[in-house]
């Protein structure tokens, strides 16, 4: 075989592996097949917790059903086994990015005391049926080990439905009954242990009409556990010492058992309350304020029938609060998904750049207006532009009984006031008088929030003017004359300011030369005031002029007496 043969070989074989790959994929954790197998390992866990105390305090329904027992004993653990391979197929986040290579994910996994429990809960100690008999189910107590996996599907079911409050009571009332089922197990093998009918407390002889049966009897427990956990009461007197025990317990079971059931019952209540609250507006605190101020009933009565048509319709009005915790490119395409359609309805907003759009509908505030309010009226000011979601409205005479037009659903209004269009005759006044019918559904978009938005798209502002300026022109509503005249007092201010900025450039300018020459004329100061400092340092100081007077005084002149007179120079000799 020659070398580029070779090359060909080893080339064409990697293909193998990516078949085995598609054989069996890495689980994401967090994907929808992950959460299908975690449900699908709920039952053979639940049923080790159920059956197998079940089977070890009840002889007569192990030895009744021993063969189904064997099946649904190796069905789950064939699960289990299964669920290892899953595990060492799930991956794992590491920097925020899932890992697909098997080699970490087992090497990850074999770390983990998960990994431990897994293979201790496999452990085939149903082997000793062998020597002791294949009716002793407690061999396989070691199954218990992978309740892990039961919370952990829990915990996913509970973030996945859409009723987290059904669910957390739901997964309440099955931790209740799972305690009260091993409860009546234990006091039934209690009492076959003390004897039965020894006394009034354990369970009757069942000899006894109607106690033989395997249904009665364990009926018969889980009642009698039911009164106990539940502190009822109405059961007999324990007389032994078991007994006594088995009943104090309970009783502490009980009481832990009631702690939990408030606290997680609290907790549900506190959840629908918060959801409430986040959710509608807080009615109570209006009705006191209103009941305070002595409010007319009538009043009362609108706001009261408000607050009701939220609750009942399940309609929300502060949108941005609640969605305020995701992050922004999630909170968009949430707000996308749902108003995207209902603002591309609206004129001047069509054919405009989808990110635009993305910005103004997360500006779009809901509001929710009753039967005979006004939207707003004639000569109002514009401040906002309003988007029929739901409901009809009526343009109505100055008397609010003549109607001139009914709109509805998908339509809107009071787009021209929230944009400045040079020549509109009408300003930024409102011409109309706009009244709900009914309860009608608005979307409102504040002419702030769009001057926001328009200040990073100016070409699409430049398009929504125009637009404007087309629908003003159909109406009769645009002054050419004015808009020309705006137009042409705009352009001399912007010469103006051209002008202004100019000067303001060139004596920035000078500026900037004046400080240069103080900088040059600061530095030759400085270097001269240097200089004269090293010339002055050569100059004699006092003391040397002092020492050398002393010197000069012998040459003086002196006076006849040979003293020398001050002042008087002495004869000199010329020669």
């Amino acid at each position: 075989m020659s070398q580029d043969s070779k090359v060909k070989t080893t080339e064409s074989s990697p293909p193998a592996p990516s078949k085995a790959r598609k054989r069996l994929p890495v689980l994401d954790p967090s994907g929808d097949y992950y959460y299908w197998w975690l449900n699908t390992m709920v039952f053979p866990v639940m049923y080790n917790l159920i059956i197998i105390v079940c089977r070890a305090c009840f002889p007569d329904l192990q030895h009744s059903y021993l063969v189904a027992w064997f099946v649904l004993d190796y069905t789950s653990d064939l699960l289990y086994l299964l669920d290892i391979g899953v595990r060492f197929h799930t991956g794992f986040l590491e920097q925020g990015i899932l890992v697909v290579d098997k080699g970490m994910i087992a090497s990850r996994y074999v770390r983990t005391w998960s990994f431990l429990l897994d293979l201790a809960s496999l452990v085939p100690t149903d082997a000793a049926y062998v020597r002791l008999g294949p009716h002793i189910p407690t061999l396989r107590l070691n199954r218990f080990l992978r309740v892990p996996r039961l919370f952990e599907a829990f915990d996913r079911t509970e973030t996945r439905t859409a009723y987290p409050n059904a669910f957390r009571i739901a997964k309440l009332m099955l931790y209740i009954f799972v305690v009260i089922h091993w409860n009546s197990c234990l006091y039934f093998a209690l009492s076959r242990y003390l004897g039965f009918g020894r006394d009034a407390w354990v369970y009757p002889d069942p000899a006894q009409p109607g106690f033989e049966r395997l249904r009665r009897q364990y009926l018969y427990s889980f009642y009698f556990s039911t009164l106990i956990l539940t502190t009822v009461g109405d059961t007999p007197l324990p007389a032994r010492e078991e007994e006594y025990l088995f009943m104090v317990g309970d009783f502490l079971l009980a009481v832990m058992g009631f702690a939990t059931i408030m606290g997680s019952m609290s907790s549900v209540i506190y959840n629908m309350n918060t959801a409430d609250a986040a959710f509608y507006p807080d009615h109570a605190l209006v009705k006191k304020y209103m009941k305070l101020q002595r409010v007319n009933r009538r009043l009362e009565r609108r706001v009261i029938d408000w607050y009701q048509h939220l609750q009942i319709n399940k309609k929300m009005t502060n949108e941005v609060a609640i969605l305020q915790h995701l992050p922004e490119r999630l909170r968009a395409e949430v707000a996308v998904s749902v108003h995207l359609s209902t603002l591309s309805r609206v004129q001047i907003f069509q054919n405009c750049e989808a990110s635009l759009l993305e910005e103004l509908v997360l500006k779009l505030q809901p509001q929710t207006y009753s039967p005979g309010e006004y939207v707003c009226r004639k000569g109002d000011i514009g401040r906002e532009m309003y988007i029929i979601r739901e409901g009809q409205l009526a343009v109505v005479a100055d008397d609010g009984v003549t109607q001139y037009a009914v709109l509805g659903a998908g339509l809107y209004f009071g787009e021209i006031s929230i944009i400045n269009i040079k020549g509109n005759m009408s300003g930024n006044r409102r011409t109309a008088n706009i009244k709900s019918l009914g309860y009608s559904d608005l979307f409102c978009l504040s002419k702030e929030d769009l001057r926001e938005v328009l200040s990073e798209y100016p070409q699409a502002q430049a398009v929504m003017e125009e637009k404007g300026r087309e629908i003003l022109l159909k109406m009769n509503k645009l002054d050419v004359n004015a808009e020309a005249a705006e137009i042409a007092l705009q352009e001399a201010t912007e010469s103006r300011l051209k002008g202004l900025d100019q000067q303001l450039d060139d004596l920035q300018t000078k500026f900037a030369r004046l400080l240069a020459e103080l900088e040059s004329s600061a530095l030759k100061i400085a270097y001269r005031i240097e200089r004269l400092e090293w010339q002055t340092r050569e100059w004699p100081m006092p003391e040397d002029l002092a020492e050398a007077d002393d010197e000069a005084e012998p040459g003086e002149g002196t006076s006849k007496d040979g003293e020398g007179k001050p002042g008087q120079e002495g004869p000199s000799t010329i020669e």
